[in-house]
């Protein structure tokens, strides 16, 4: 187990155990108080007429997108991990999950950003369903991110609530804000990971970690 829980929490809603629907309740009332006439407003500022045949259902379409895109905030992670003990306890090797998609938007200009992760862990007695490791990455991708802090919040959660011997988890994405403004440059590749538990001081099991999830 690890010696302090809740050591780096990067978020202070993923501190708080608040019952999903409660907080899926919040979400949606956030999402409505910005809704449609807002979104008009806005065209109006861009220099368009939101009257026009072509942008007359995009405000609707826009509350319902962000909506969507930033669902994450009203989903708990550790509900997501149903966690299995059943013959797990004899398993000692890595299991990794690679090319996980990621679909995000940064912070700073809330344009998107996107890639792929992989997760790997050590189990210390329980395994965790594959589909939830996707799960989580989306739980924490569908809010406003950057990927600094996206990598660290999946790495901590599935330390705390899994307990492994170690946790490690490599991601790769391109960022909209960086590809389509300012030094504009297409195609690169913004690469961040954690290392957590054994991972951190193990470096023959760093490197073994990092083999597997070596994209092809």
């Amino acid at each position: 187990m690890p010696a302090k829980k809740s050591l780096v929490r990067l978020a202070a809603d993923t501190a708080r155990r608040v019952p999903p629907e409660s907080t899926q309740q919040r979400a949606i009332a956030r999402a409505a108080a910005f809704g449609s006439a807002d979104w008009r407003r806005l065209l109006q500022t861009l220099g368009e007429d939101p009257t026009r045949q072509g942008l007359i259902e995009t405000p609707e379409r826009m509350t319902r997108a962000w909506q969507h895109w930033t669902r994450g905030y009203g989903q708990d992670p550790a509900a997501i991990l149903k966690t299995f003990s059943d013959g797990s306890e004899r398993y000692n090797e890595l299991i990794v999950v690679r090319r996980i998609p990621v679909y995000s938007h940064c912070e700073h200009h809330l344009a998107p950003f996107f890639g792929h992760a992989a997760i790997g862990y050590l189990p210390a007695g329980r395994i965790v369903g594959l589909s939830k490791l996707k799960r989580l990455v989306d739980c924490f991708a569908a809010r406003l991110q950057v990927q600094e802090r996206l990598t660290q919040q999946i790495a901590q959660t599935l330390l705390e609530e899994l307990e492994p011997k170690a946790v490690g988890v490599v991601m790769r994405c391109r960022h909209l804000c960086m590809e389509s403004r300012g030094i504009s440059v297409p195609g690169e590749e913004t690469v961040t990971s954690a290392m957590l538990g054994q991972l951190e001081k193990s470096a023959p099991l760093r490197t073994e970690f990092l083999s597997l999830t070596r994209p092809d």
